[in-house]
């Protein structure tokens, strides 16, 4: 068969930005997505509403990818939050900057983000072809020669984007393909691991409290006795353990460190807006005022209904105590407990669940300013296949849909040049 100028393996947001923009420059273009239609990860971000970008700066972007995201300071100088926002637009999407400065289409419709992006693929001369995996890369002599798939057929081709996301959402066709492709070319694969993932903790704490959400706390990490990280915002008590933005920004690092054999913790600051002594003079007050009332019946004026059991108990102070009767030491328990809630952090759930893969294609073997493989020719890669992963709040997509644009864009350059 005739040979294409590109074929771009993976259909979610990296791959048909990197589709979309190199068909625009003039290059043929295919497009190869394993599953029965493309995004179909992209469908479920945001739970359904796709939380598209961050408005945060580019500085505060990159530091969200720790110490990998200087990598993508090239793309984001290409392709940036306000040039995906007027990219949007631009195809009918009206976007809307909410809490932590997340953008989500105004619609709240995923769907209507994954259609804009298909048609405008589509428009641009982007042939999408579904349930064909890739299986390898045809290399020759030290260049891109083509892609077989499982099915037995190859696609000649001199230039290939690999954008086939991580390894969580299997359901989606995100299995970690990718992985397998760059390795047997030889390409480096920093270990794959859940990264935005729901934590397992030891104890009843987790189970007893299972449903309550809270809100603005504050929980640290600690790492065999010492912090490590610290986040603030919303977390969620579960059966098996604890989830909720704020926990699934920790995830990443509290992984590593079980992995690594150490031990971690989760310290919950109940009340991070108090300083220990402030907050231990309210407990006097309200001790004070409620003197002939039970201790749980005073605590409903600091915490939720379901964690006053929880706090008495570990406070060791009866529940039907008078508050007149608490003395200095079970204040002084109470009050370390709402400073300073542990939790054992034993293990998370597995990578299926991550929202987010670790790990993947070193950046160091990958050119950032145009995505090309430093080991194949005509080689790119685009997406949660490298080794990038940030916290949630829109900043992995948005580092998608850049590397994606920049990968496009560097083809497309680079069949210009060859019909000039």
């Amino acid at each position: 068969m005739d040979s294409t100028d590109l074929i771009v393996i993976g259909g979610g947001p990296a791959g048909l930005m990197a589709a979309g923009q190199a068909a625009r420059q003039g290059a043929s273009v295919l497009l190869l997505e394993k599953m029965a239609r493309p995004g179909r990860k992209l469908r479920i971000t945001g739970k359904g509403r796709c939380n598209l970008t961050n408005v945060a700066p580019v500085e505060d972007f990159v530091a969200h990818f720790g110490e990998n995201g200087r990598f993508l300071r090239q793309a984001f100088a290409r392709f940036f939050t306000p040039d995906l926002l007027a990219f949007f637009t631009d195809l009918g999407v009206e976007t809307v900057v909410e809490r932590g400065g997340r953008v989500f289409p105004v619609s709240e419709d995923a769907k209507e983000v994954v259609d804009a992006l298909v048609g405008w693929a589509k428009a641009g001369g982007v042939q999408i072809r579904t349930q064909e995996p890739a299986a390898r890369l045809l290399v020759e002599g030290g260049r891109v020669a083509g892609v077989e798939c499982r099915s037995g057929r190859a696609y000649p081709t001199r230039t290939v984007v690999l954008a086939t996301g991580g390894a969580s959402y299997p359901g989606t066709g995100s299995t970690g393909d990718g992985y397998t492709i760059a390795e047997t070319v030889g390409h480096t694969i920093v270990p794959v691991r859940p990264a935005l993932i729901p934590l397992e903790t030891a104890g009843d704490i987790a189970p007893r409290l299972q449903g309550l959400s809270l809100r603005n706390v504050r929980v640290s990490l600690w790492v065999d006795g010492k912090r490590r990280a610290e986040a603030f915002g919303e977390m969620l008590f579960t059966h098996f353990g604890v989830s909720g933005p704020l926990i699934l920004s920790l995830s990443g690092r509290a992984v590593d460190a079980l992995h690594a054999g150490k031990t971690v913790d989760l310290s919950i600051d109940l009340k991070p807006a108090l300083d220990e002594p402030t907050l231990d003079a309210r407990l006097l007050r309200e001790l004070d005022r409620h003197g002939k009332q039970q201790v749980q019946t005073m605590l409903k004026t600091l915490l939720p209904r379901t964690l006053i059991p929880v706090c008495i108990d570990r406070a060791g102070i009866p529940a039907e105590k008078p508050c007149h009767q608490v003395t200095a030491k079970e204040r002084k328990r109470l009050l370390r407990l709402l400073k300073d809630l542990r939790l054992e952090v034993t293990g998370h759930l597995p990578i299926k669940a991550a929202i987010v893969t670790a790990g993947g294609v070193a950046f160091k073997e990958v050119e950032p300013r145009t995505m090309e493989s430093r080991l194949v020719e005509g080689l790119y890669f685009a997406g949660e296949v490298l080794d990038l992963d940030a916290d949630t709040g829109g900043y992995n997509l948005q580092a998608a849909f850049s590397t994606g644009w920049l990968a496009g864009q560097s083809v497309g350059a680079r069949w210009g040049e060859k019909d000039q």
